[in-house]
């Protein structure tokens, strides 16, 4: 059951304004919520549209132009969901600034209309103020002279008990008692007059402030409705914004579904791609072998890798002047003959076809391809090494490693 003003803020006494003061108050505080509202909601869009800037601005700085592929149009995405969302933020706030307006326009509303019946109400209430005065005062008066009148007419009673009396004094008494009477009927006249028109101006007062605490009590419930309408279509507004928030990243997550590692890989090697294969070893030349006549009588060439110690040439030059032939020509080819080579360096196998050895390894080589990878076996195995990295076992050899061991292929 819904209780109403008019029935609830009477005051206790004719000069009590308690109630009316209480409901004064309400609408005053009334009054200052709808501020509090507006100054939330101005900070919010003032918020949602410093995001939305600060989204926007993001977007457009951040770069992302060295990236290629998929990964690159995921980034595009986004970069183009972000800005998207900070418009949608910056839209949020202009909405935000329209419910603010409208509660502007509404409390200045109702802020005039409480200001017209407060206006009637004071008319009413001062003459009522001024009425209840003279009101009072003429009971007062009004009491003294039924007073006075009460005793002057004892007085005359009095008198005309006594023998000794005069006619002159009691004629006295008795125009004094008359007078006080007359007095008396006057002041009650009076003091009628004025309680009746004390009621009526009360009456009017009263009806005017029923009136009053209705209209009072519909402002109430219009201003607790329009901030609950308020409140509930900014939560709305809200809640749309984080729908739209997450359609932008679902948007983006669809495409990096999209996004593929090896898709990304190929398209740079394609983009970029230098060669398929190592670059061709370094050919190294020593020439150790002379015949008795003083001539070169034979030259070994060995393709070596970048990867070989450095042989200083004087100590080569050195080998070459003192002893016969060290080195059997590398460049043999054909490869129908097998010939047994020890393993110089290393090498780890990065194809199918090719035969991972270690150094101080003997391998058996069937073919020497021109491209210098030869054709060797170790334990029933066959695949490809380099050339660079075996040297041939020969009696030369080692008596070049003992006399000269700066020119030692195995070192």
């Amino acid at each position: 059951m819904a209780l109403l003003f008019c029935d609830a803020f009477w005051g206790t006494d004719f000069m009590d304004q308690s109630g009316y003061d209480a409901i004064l108050q309400r609408l005053h505080d009334g009054r200052h919520m709808c501020k509090d509202v507006e100054d939330l909601l101005k900070m919010r869009a003032l918020a949602e549209e410093k995001y939305g800037r600060d989204l926007v601005a993001i977007a457009r700085k951040a770069e992302g132009q060295t990236e290629i592929g998929t990964l690159k149009a995921s980034f595009d995405k986004f970069k183009a969901e972000i800005e998207k969302a900070g418009n949608l933020h910056i839209q949020l706030s202009e909405r935000i600034k329209e419910e603010v307006l409208k509660i502007e326009v509404f409390r200045e509303h109702q802020r005039e209309q409480r200001k017209k019946l407060e206006e009637i109400i004071e008319k009413l209430q001062k003459p009522k103020m001024v009425l209840h005065k003279k009101t009072m005062e003429s009971k007062r008066l009004y009491e003294q002279r039924f007073k006075e009148a009460d005793e002057a007419e004892q007085a005359v009673g009095k008198k005309t008990n006594v023998n000794a009396s005069t006619h002159r004094q009691s004629e006295k008494v008795m125009n004094r008692a008359r007078l006080c009477r007359q007095a008396a009927n006057l002041a009650e006249k009076q003091y009628r007059w004025n309680v009746d028109q004390l009621e009526k101006t009360s009456q009017d007062w009263e009806s005017t402030y029923r009136s009053a605490c209705e209209v009072f009590q519909q402002q109430e419930s219009e201003r607790i409705n329009i901030l609950r309408c308020v409140l509930w279509d900014h939560c709305n507004l809200l809640s749309i914004q984080c729908v739209r928030d997450d359609d932008c990243y679902e948007e983006v997550r669809k495409i990096l579904e999209q996004c593929d590692i090896i898709t990304d890989n190929n398209c740079f090697i394609k983009m970029k791609k230098t060669g398929s294969r190592p670059p061709a070893p370094i050919e190294f030349q020593c020439y150790s072998d002379v015949d008795t006549n003083g001539g070169v009588g034979r030259v070994e060439t060995n393709r070596l890798s970048v990867l070989l110690p450095r042989i200083p040439s004087s100590g080569c030059s050195e080998a070459g002047s003192n002893l016969g032939g060290t080195y059997t020509p590398a460049q043999q080819r054909g490869g129908g003959t097998e010939e047994k080579y020890m393993v110089l360096y290393d090498f780890k196998a990065q194809e199918n076809d090719e035969l991972s050895v270690s150094k101080g390894q003997v391998v058996t080589i069937t073919e020497q391809g021109e491209d210098g990878w030869w054709r060797a076996w170790r334990d029933g195995i066959s695949g490809l090494v380099p050339g660079t990295y075996l040297t041939k076992i020969s009696p030369h050899s080692t008596h070049l490693a003992a006399t000269h061991p700066e020119c030692d292929p195995i070192k």
